[in-house]
């Protein structure tokens, strides 16, 4: 036997002797990638300081996404896991097919989004944007909200130019005065508010149409399946995170480590983040579970809002299809879970 058919047999015998022990390794390596946006939200503490990974034992791979759109497209594709995402393109994913479920609210998006109107635009009310440029990431929760607003006021969307912008892109568009408005959260709706006049807000928007807005985290149903224990203690984390905020919101200053996890995280001012964490409703699991939003099945609050978010979007041409029953995509198990 040659030097070389001689190494080859060595290297096939050390295959053959490590290849059980591969495979063990490989069904001990519990990997997951989580897909987050820029919302300023307290669970970005428990993301900047490894409480996932504590508490799974999970290798955590957090992966920064420009929209829900982005989100639920990596979804859809099996490179993310886990992802958090808008009521507007949670209905818009679930109407097109895509296998995932809603577990948990991330937030009651209430004031924390609101339609601004640049300084020097001449626009000062929802009716006054007849004509103009609005810039809004498309397939959002402040998409469908901009759509809400204008037919509320009496404005036909058609006759308003609203162009497809990711947050970023909505902040540069806003200082060149490109366009005369957005809709938006924060940290954008920080900046634009020192230089706009808010006409309306998400909370104010659901008030007066009874079409609420929400962010949630969602996940692959099969990933879900096969990993149920992770989720719920996922859950667990999130759940946390947000009792702490909203147990001790004093202690949530400019300066305190829970407030510079978010601003890193988010990519916000740590000055502007109490403000802005304010704008936002944060659920218990107990409220979660029960039928206000997760819980109740077709009539959970959660189900309704987002079969009114994909009639919405379908009469927008956005989508085509429209789910006779959104509770198909409500999972409240893990809710449940971490209630008790």
């Amino acid at each position: 036997m040659n030097r070389f058919r001689r190494s080859l047999a060595a290297f096939a015998t050390l295959l053959a002797l490590s290849a059980p022990f591969a495979s063990v390794a490989h069904a001990d390596t519990k990997e997951v990638v989580i897909a987050y946006q820029d919302m300023v939200v307290p669970w970005r503490y428990a993301q900047a300081t490894g409480e996932v990974e504590k508490a799974t034992g999970y290798k955590v791979t957090y992966r920064k996404l420009g929209s829900g759109a982005d989100v639920i497209r990596a979804l859809a594709s099996g490179s993310v896991q886990l992802g958090e995402a808008g009521s507007s393109p949670i209905a818009a994913g679930l109407s097109q097919g895509v296998d995932i479920s809603l577990f948990w609210i991330l937030d009651n998006i209430n004031d924390a989004e609101a339609l601004v109107a640049r300084d020097g635009s001449n626009v000062s009310s929802v009716a006054g944007l007849k004509g103009k440029k609005i810039g809004v990431p498309f397939v959002s929760t402040s998409h469908f909200h901009t759509l809400v607003a204008l037919q509320n006021a009496g404005v036909n969307p058609s006759d308003v130019k609203i162009v497809n912008l990711r947050p970023p892109e909505v902040a540069a568009a806003w200082e060149r005065g490109d366009i005369d408005a957005t809709y938006i959260w924060d940290p954008v709706l920080a900046k634009v508010k020192k230089s706009g006049k808010v006409l309306i807000t998400s909370g104010q928007v659901a008030q007066q149409t009874g079409k609420a807005t929400f962010d949630g985290f969602v996940v692959d149903r099969k990933f879900a399946s096969q990993n149920a224990e992770f989720v719920t203690r996922f859950v667990k984390v999130l759940a946390a995170t947000d009792a702490n905020y909203r147990d001790h919101t004093s202690a949530w200053t400019a300066s305190s480590p829970q407030v510079e996890a978010v601003a890193k995280e988010s990519g916000a001012n740590a000055q502007e983040v109490p403000a802005s964490l304010a704008l936002y409703a944060f659920p218990t699991p107990a409220q979660q579970a029960s039928n206000a939003w997760l819980g109740g099945g077709a009539q959970s609050g959660a189900a309704k809002s987002l079969a009114a978010t994909a009639a919405f979007l379908k009469t927008q041409g956005t989508i085509q299809n429209v789910l006779a029953d959104y509770s198909t995509g409500v999972d409240p198990q893990f809710v449940q879970r971490a209630a008790h």
